[in-house]
């Protein structure tokens, strides 16, 4: 393999989910210190050395494009959101650069995502000279995300199904992976709930407004 550039790693931001689990509000829209979540995370993205943004957007698609107003990001959106997270990774795959040799998925109800994270993760997948299927390790040794997939990968990411991510694949491909110990559990969470939200505030410490 030639020798691997960071601008060959593209990052897809899924926001296309109805967050049904946490009640009448658009978890990704809830501000964090002022910020949307989702624009909160995606701030992030364009900050670290990932080569562009794309952002699959779903359930009140208009809303989340004005929530990242500004930013240098990229739209697609997924018409078949509601089958799934499956159906989002599908969709900012298929819409990728050709020349893509990695696909960075980042969730966008994640609001302790960091720079120094997503840099510290591309910095390995770097080191293994873009091989490695990459993510943070959580406590007790669980997957946790962002996740980095080489573009060997893509074709079978297309195939995923249902509400699962990839995490199937990850278990299909155990030999390549990657683990990155993170000790940051507060990093690594995400919002579902309302009480997920009260637990992160709990960690962090940061104020929330609804």
């Amino acid at each position: 393999m030639a020798e691997l550039k960071h601008a060959d790693i593209h990052a897809i931001l899924l926001a296309a989910g109805a967050s049904r689990r946490f009640g009448a509000d658009n978890k990704l829209l809830i501000e964090i210190d002022g910020t949307p979540l989702v624009r909160r995370v995606a701030e992030r993205l364009v900050s670290s050395r990932v080569a562009g943004v794309m952002v699959v957007t779903g359930f009140e698609a208009e809303r989340i494009r004005d929530a990242l107003a500004g930013l240098d990001i990229h739209f697609v959106e997924n018409p078949d959101f509601a089958e799934g997270l499956a159906a989002s990774i599908k969709c900012g795959i298929a819409a990728l650069p050709e020349d893509s040799v990695a696909a960075m998925i980042v969730l966008g109800d994640m609001p302790g995502t960091t720079q120094a994270l997503l840099d510290k993760l591309i910095g390995i997948f770097e080191e293994g000279l873009g091989e490695k299927i990459v993510f943070p390790e959580r406590k007790g040794g669980a997957q946790g995300n962002p996740v980095i997939w080489p573009a060997r990968y893509f074709s079978e990411l297309l195939k995923l199904s249902g509400d699962k991510g990839a995490k199937q694949l990850i278990s299909q491909h155990r030999e390549a992976v990657r683990p990155v110990p993170v000790g940051d559990e507060v990093a690594l969470g995400d919002i579902d709930t309302p009480g997920d939200l009260e637990g992160w505030r709990e960690g962090a410490g940061g104020s929330v407004k609804t």
